[in-house]
């Protein structure tokens, strides 16, 4: 009989100001790409990898995590964008429900699609109510799910939306500005839900530099993500080095 696992749950719900990065295997799938950003982030003591993209492969899936699981103890977390994206290799999934949407197959029939073969994986399923916020761009995530994101000045919008997918029994709420968006999710989105109600909250798009991860982190996010500008820019890992060296972001909730 199936069992939850909550491993990787507690770890997100333990600390606020965790820091994730997210690697595009469209875009980084060789061992000449992966080691150095793997080196970086583990010279920078990130928390997590997130792996996952819009229209990835499953193949491209399969072996970016290989890479990362081969030289790497950092956690690996899917962040699928589609049913295949998948691993066994993978530490845990972030179960997707695009709940800020109204597709049906990204609300339940992608999930339909997986739930046979997720069922027989050996990772931790995390349910997750995934939410887009207007970054000022139009991401490749509201392109490929052809939903609207949220605007920036509803925040009772936000709030109502990631309060019916905890309701729902979602236990994380991800909202997502979009990889490259010029903006990022505002701040008072997560510091008005985490007043509200007691939830892992998770924060990512438009992340370029250290004062924005310490501004989330403030607001109570529990995990900050960033992709596309360590994408362009692997160094910006020293610097998150020296500030956590320098700082103590992650603060224990408990």
């Amino acid at each position: 009989m199936y069992q939850f696992k909550e491993n990787i749950f507690q770890q997100f719900n333990s600390k606020v100001g965790q820091v994730a990065v997210l690697v595009d295997p469209e875009k980084t799938n060789t061992d000449e790409l992966l080691l150095p950003l793997i080196e970086k982030a583990t010279f920078a003591q990130i928390d997590y990898f997130f792996v996952g993209g819009s229209t990835v492969s499953r193949l491209d899936i399969e072996k970016t995590v290989n890479i990362l699981k081969t030289h790497s103890t950092i956690p690996v977390v899917l962040f699928p964008g589609a049913s295949h994206q998948l691993s066994k290799e993978a530490d845990a999934l972030l179960y997707l429900s695009l709940v800020s949407g109204r597709n049906p197959d990204f609300l339940i029939s992608q999930h339909i699609h997986s739930a046979q073969e997720v069922l027989q994986l050996p990772f931790e399923v995390i349910p997750t109510a995934y939410i887009l916020v207007d970054g000022g761009t139009k991401s490749s995530v509201a392109y490929v799910s052809q939903t609207t994101p949220i605007p920036r000045d509803q925040p009772s919008i936000a709030q109502n939306t990631a309060l019916a997918g905890l309701f729902q029994g979602k236990k994380v709420v991800y909202f997502d500005a979009g990889s490259g968006a010029e903006k990022t999710v505002p701040a008072a989105f997560v510091s008005h839900l985490k007043a509200t109600i007691d939830c892992v909250v998770i924060v990512g798009g438009g992340i370029r530099n250290i004062e924005t991860i310490q501004h989330f982190a403030e607001a109570g996010a529990n995990l900050i993500v960033i992709g596309n500008h360590i994408e362009k820019n692997t160094d910006f890992l020293l610097d998150l080095h020296t500030f956590n060296n320098q700082n103590t972001p992650k603060v224990d909730v408990k």
